[in-house]
C-alpha cells in the first residue's frame, strides 16, 4: 500500500496554557445553559403555581424564600450578569477591538469579578431598598 503521510495534529489542551479568556469563554457557555435550564424550570414552576391557586403559590414562595431558594436565585442572577458581561466582551471583539493579547487577558480576568460585583449590587437593592 505504501507509506502514509504524517498528518498534522490538532492543538490539544496539553499544548495550550490555560488562560482567563478560556475560562470566560467556558463560563459564557455554562451560564447560558444554566439560565436556560434552571431559569426555564423556575419560570415553569412559577407559572404553574400561579395557575393553580394561592396555596400552590404560597408553597412556591416558601421554597424561594428559604435559604436554598435564595442560593438558586442568587446563582441564577450571577449567571445572568456573567453571561451579560461576557456577551458585551464578545460584542467588542466582534467589532474588531480588544484582540491584543494583553487587553484580552486583562478584560477576561476582570469579568468574573465584575459579574460578582453586579450580582452583589443587584441583591443589595432587592434586600435593602
Amino acid at each position: 500500500m505504501g507509506q502514509q503521510k504524517a498528518r498534522p495534529l490538532s492543538p490539544h489542551l496539553s499544548i495550550w496554557r490555560w488562560g482567563a479568556a478560556m475560562t470566560v469563554s467556558i463560563l459564557h457557555r455554562i451560564t447560558g445553559d444554566g439560565m436556560a435550564i434552571v431559569g426555564g424550570l423556575l419560570l415553569t414552576w412559577w407559572l404553574f403555581s400561579l395557575a393553580n391557586g394561592p396555596e400552590y403559590y404560597a408553597m412556591f414562595q416558601s421554597h424561594m424564600s428559604a435559604w436554598y431558594g435564595y442560593v438558586v436565585l442568587v446563582g441564577l442572577s450571577w449567571a445572568f450578569f456573567q453571561h451579560f458581561v461576557s456577551g458585551l466582551r464578545h460584542f467588542v471583539l466582534d467589532v474588531g477591538a480588544g484582540y491584543e493579547v494583553e487587553a484580552n487577558n486583562r478584560w477576561s480576568a476582570v469579568l468574573p469579578f465584575l459579574s460578582i460585583a453586579l450580582t452583589a449590587a443587584f441583591w443589595a437593592v432587592i434586600v435593602y431598598v
